[in-house]
């Protein structure tokens, strides 16, 4: 027998940075929420309007509250099923503090308009290859635990971790290819079509490979001890597993419905987010039948409570999923809040209830103490968060039903029926508020539960106790047992019969899980296959399904100045740049998108929700530069005070940066944009003397009004702004 001790430290240090980061997330997404409502609070400042913290609460809620809810659960739960202590302290110490290290970064960055603008992906280079050096450690610290496990078998969670950190290694690194050009400035590897397709491959997987998959193997392993009951069903573990990570690489393309992605690619998409239907309601069914003989302990202990309500959620969440996949439905669902109605409805109801029963389960035991400190306060943070959630997702639902069908409502005379967009932002407002009662109930329950942590740790000993295991090695040369002779031996069936018989009693399986390799070469496989043959016959076909378009011409150096800018500034949070071929969004924004149009658009800023318009075709409208400068500097001037868009009167103070455009424009020359070596080497004055004649115009037309901001950020935007539209508008 061999012994050893675990690793509780790296549990409690993972636990407590889920609790923060769940208050700091979460109040982020209370006061964009409140900025939906009304404009005042962005308290006037250029770093807290709704464009830059919207990036920061995604970022805070998935990757600092549930990534440290994850490790927290890995770091606990292998060292038990695998009965061996982690692989290397340093290695767990680097992996926590690199972690903490990356969420400051992005909460630093992200404010001050550092972004690549890709959803779920915002973060720039550096902080790209810091996540991926810190993802090398933890998947160096998690397969080295394996290798010295004492526990010849891989319980099902433990798979479900392995997915998680090779398809999130894969997804990111695919999906973060990019060129610096500056500090904290990238252009992303592709463009346009094949940007938004690979984006949309990683964002649609970043919900499934990081809050699915660990949370599935989280549900494996701590219902059934919260429950005193053994998972329902081995076989129907391995159907949900190899089914997830087989079918949910290859739904992204849903994402892209009524765009310039070819259709064979976004039909794909939803056919194979049907298909998610069957595992993932029997991931549900396996984890809620564990409670068979239990529901009546469902009645008393809130912890139980929170795992019905988070797995019923995960349940809702992935029937939704696939229906908002389908072309009929996604047409009314895409762009409206029904889209962050699923989302929250995951995140608040599957994961944050999931991460909530975990921290009750093991803080008393982390911290060697009777129970929480403080026992109904368990009961109430469960009635907040669940009666949170409600308000939260009905009210939402609403707000993107309501969307949905105002935008394409029609009167008898075959006009739009709401032709003013701020008709369809202003009907929302009472639901917003709704919203922010919600998510205000939501996050008092999140610090309830923080401070009762606390109170908790509050009683732990002087000295925790450390005790010591005992197990034996694994048997060396150890041969799985030969499977059962079939039954059908001997009687006049095929060979196919007996075979298939021999499968369903899954020694097989028991033999991948004794060799750890090669089941994780399996799932790797497995992601890279669907992964190549989703995306290669889109990438191969580039030349047939974006057909170039002769009036479609490279930025300016200072329109790309503008269109920086507007990255910065989060503007893609609310307004899309892609008009469907519906026939609303055609007569509403103009023309419909092509995929030519796109070729030199790196990133793609196709937005996934229109707070306000679309502004694709924008340049096209009868909207002067000086119009523009009004709108930008005070947007309830052009609106009857009824907008509730930021003021961005701080890019009339702030100036231009026209010595790095030259570098920006070699960057995208390297990648494929035709500059000449002149217009770079040039940039600098070309873009003052553009911005110069279109500061003129402005000084025209606003009678001198706005004094000279030729040199201000402001005319690099309404460049920008101006110019959209115009290339294609040339072309008919």
């Amino acid at each position: 027998m061999e012994q050893f001790r675990y690793d509780d430290a790296i549990v409690r240090k993972f636990l407590a940075a889920t609790l923060l980061w769940a208050v700091v997330g979460m109040l982020v997404g209370v006061i964009i929420a409140l900025q939906l409502v009304h404009p005042v609070f962005n308290f006037g400042l250029e770093w807290t309007s709704f464009g830059r913290l919207r990036p920061l609460h995604t970022n805070a809620v998935i990757f600092a509250f549930a990534g440290n809810g994850i490790f927290a659960a890995i770091y606990y739960s292998s060292q038990r099923l695998l009965k061996t202590r982690m692989f290397h302290d340093t290695l767990s110490a680097i992996h926590f503090w690199g972690w903490q290290l990356i969420i400051v970064s992005a909460a630093v960055t992200l404010p001050l308009g550092i972004t690549s603008s890709k959803e779920y992906a915002e973060l720039e280079w550096p902080i790209d290859v810091a996540i991926t050096l810190i993802w090398v450690v933890f998947a160096i610290n998690f397969f080295g635990t394996i290798a010295k496990r004492r526990e010849r078998h891989l319980y099902v969670a433990v798979w479900f971790y392995i997915a998680t950190i090779l398809a999130i290694a894969v997804l990111h690194i695919g999906n973060s290819l990019a060129l610096p050009v500056g500090a904290f400035k990238s252009y992303s590897a592709y463009a346009g079509v094949q940007d938004a397709f690979m984006q949309w491959w990683y964002g649609h997987n970043a919900v499934a490979f990081f809050l699915t998959t660990p949370f599935l193997g989280l549900m494996y392993y701590f219902l059934p001890k919260a429950a005193g009951r053994p998972v329902f069903s081995y076989r129907l573990s391995i159907v949900h597993f190899w089914s997830i990570v087989f079918i949910y690489i290859w739904a992204g393309p849903h994402h892209l419905h009524y765009s310039p992605v070819p259709e064979w690619a976004a039909s794909l998409g939803m056919l194979l987010s049907l298909m998610l239907w069957m595992p993932s309601w029997g991931g549900m069914l396996n984890g809620l039948l564990t409670l068979r003989g239990a529901w009546d302990r469902v009645a008393k202990d809130p912890i139980l409570k929170f795992y019905v309500v988070g797995i019923t959620f995960y349940g809702m969440s992935t029937f939704e999923g696939p229906l908002l996949s389908i072309k009929t439905v996604n047409a009314l669902s895409h762009f409206t809040d029904w889209t962050i109605a699923h989302v929250h409805a995951g995140a608040l109801g599957w994961n944050g209830m999931m991460i909530f029963g975990m921290a009750y389960w093991l803080a008393p035991r982390l911290y060697q103490t009777e129970g929480m400190a403080k026992k109904k306060w368990v009961e109430l943070h469960f009635w907040l968060a669940t009666v949170g959630i409600l308000l939260y997702v009905v009210a939402i639902y609403g707000a993107g039903l309501t969307q949905g069908l105002m935008w394409r409502a029609f009167n008898d005379k075959g006009g739009l029926e709401y032709q003013d967009f701020l008709e369809t932002v202003t009907k929302l407002i009472p639901m917003y508020w709704v919203r922010v009662v919600g998510g205000t109930l939501y996050i008092t329950g999140a610090v309830l539960c923080g401070v009762n942590v606390y109170l908790t740790w509050k009683r732990r000993p002087a000295t925790y106790a450390d005790p010591v295991y005992e197990a034996p090695p694994l048997e060396a040369g150890y041969v799985e047992p030969a499977s059962k002779p079939s039954v059908l031996a001997g009687h006049a069936v095929t060979q196919t019969g007996q075979n298939l018989e021999r499968f369903t009693h899954l020694g097989w399986h028991r033999r991948w899980e004794g060799q750890t390799f090669k089941f994780s070469a399996y799932v790797l496989v497995a992601v890279l296959l669907a992964s190549a043959f989703e995306m290669v016959p889109l990438f191969v076909r580039k030349a047939t399904d974006t057909p170039t378009i002769a009036a479609i011409q490279p930025y300016t150096a200072l329109e790309l100045m503008g269109r920086d800018l507007y990255q910065a500034e989060g503007c893609v949070n609310c307004h899309s740049q892609m008009v469907r071929p519906l026939r609303s969004d055609i007569i509403r924004f103009g023309e419909y998108s092509k995929p030519g149009e796109y070729v030199y658009e790196r990133p793609f800023l196709w937005g996934s929700r229109r707070i306000g318009p679309d502004l694709w075709r924008v340049g096209t409208r009868p909207w002067t530069a000086s119009w523009h400068v009004t709108h930008l500097n005070d947007p309830g001037a052009t609106s009857e005070g009824r907008s509730i868009m930021p003021s961005y009167s701080h890019m009339l103070e702030n100036s231009a940066d026209f010595g790095s455009i030259g570098a920006h424009m070699n960057g995208l020359q390297t990648l494929g944009v035709p500059y000449t070596d002149a217009e770079i080497e040039g940039a600098a004055a070309d873009a003052r003397a553009q911005a110069k004649q279109l500061n003129d115009a402005i000084d025209l037309e606003a009678g001198g009004k706005w004094g000279d901001i030729s040199d201000k950020q402001m005319v690099a935007v309404v460049a920008y702004l101006l110019r959209l539209g115009t290339d294609m508008k040339g072309a008919e």
